[in-house]
């Protein structure tokens, strides 16, 4: 077949976020742009700032645009003229319906990642609505939406109205960094401990994790969090409040977790929403039990055996206390370890993108 008569694909790839320091959402975007790349396309971040601790994974022969406002992406969009746009998480679909209005028949496809769950624990009564009037209009400026599971897939396509178009591809898996640099930073570890994974911010209430310290039976046990952000000053003023710095180890953002999740008694996730969370499956697949609150419906597909973890309400401190004595009893076993899916998630959503431009 001839170069002029093989099928069009999507070359460039423009991709955009905020900032790179250290959420969720944007590490799973840096991980599928370098397999994109490795897949020989070529690939472009537009960000408003470069420095965070994410900075330290983009991959290489990833082109970096850094307008001064995410609100200028169509003009770079236009200059670019990229085959596709990939919207990485909800807090960036306003982003895309802005250049979709601005930019018109003009706009390339865009696909979005459903990365938090369609209803939020946060939200009171009048903004719950307003949200959902928010979603209801995706359908308009989206092409297509992906999800994590089936479960988020189905809330998401309902949500949105957009059922027909929405796909189910999870985040590519973390990888342990073959490098003792990050390893080293970190001071040495009990050998016991509840571990904590994510930002300090209020959706992970962190707080909840921290006020069950000092009702569980074991009271020398301690807990350790990696990651950072708004709240850590707040988190601070708690640990003194409940007499408990010895027993709280904020480590700071951490590239290389799996290390540490291996060697944790335990791994907890309290927070208010999640959209598919990776923790939870990092942790599982080291052979650490974990603990959730039930944040998104992701949460039960995920902690889908008794062996693995225990899943609570949000609001059920009790639950929480009992189900971390449960896991940290000696006689508690460890569970086997999951493997991450995921790995082929660049190639999926590359076939996603090509039949899209094809259209």
């Amino acid at each position: 077949m001839s170069a002029l008569s093989e099928p069009p694909i999507a070359r460039h790839i423009l991709t955009y976020a905020e900032d790179l320091r250290g959420g969720g959402v944007e590490r799973a975007q840096l991980r599928l742009a370098r397999g994109w790349l490795a897949a020989g396309r070529r690939v472009t971040l537009a960000i408003e700032d470069i420095d965070g601790p994410l900075a330290a994974e983009l991959p290489e022969g990833l082109e970096i645009i850094a307008p001064s406002r995410l609100l200028a992406l169509p003009g770079v969009v236009r200059r670019l003229a990229p085959d596709v746009l990939f919207c990485p998480g909800n807090f960036y679909t306003g982003i895309a319906a802005w250049t979709r209005l601005r930019l018109g028949k003009a706009c390339p496809p865009i696909v979005a990642k459903m990365s938090n769950a369609p209803a939020r624990a946060d939200h009171g009564r009048l903004m719950h609505a307003a949200h959902q009037v928010w979603l209801a209009r995706h359908g308009s400026f989206l092409d297509h939406l992906v999800a994590m599971t089936p479960a988020t897939a189905d809330e998401a396509a309902v949500a949105t109205r957009m059922v027909g178009r929405t796909s189910v591809i999870p985040n590519p898996p973390a990888v342990s960094i073959p490098s003792d640099s990050t390893s080293s930073e970190l001071p040495d570890l009990p050998d016991r401990f509840i571990l904590g994974v994510g930002r300090l911010e209020p959706q992970k209430r962190w707080d909840r994790l921290i006020a069950a310290l000092p009702l569980l039976k074991d009271q020398a046990i301690p807990l350790v969090i990696l990651g950072d952000g708004s709240e850590r000053a707040t988190i601070e003023t708690q640990i003194r409040s409940l007499g408990l710095p010895g027993r709280v180890l904020l480590l700071g953002h951490s590239s290389n977790p799996l290390p540490v999740m291996a060697r944790a008694t335990v791994l907890a996730l309290t927070s208010d929403y999640e959209g598919v969370p990776g923790v939870l499956r990092e942790a599982l697949s080291v052979g650490t039990p974990v603990i959730s609150t039930d944040s998104s419906a992701a949460v039960a597909e995920i902690i889908d055996q008794p062996d693995r973890g225990t899943v609570i309400a949000r609001d059920d401190a009790a639950a929480l206390v009992a189900a971390l004595d449960a896991w940290l009893a000696p006689i508690a076993q460890r569970p086997q370890a999951v493997p991450q899916p995921g790995t082929d998630s660049a190639a999926r959503y590359l076939a996603l993108f090509d039949q899209l431009v094809r259209r």
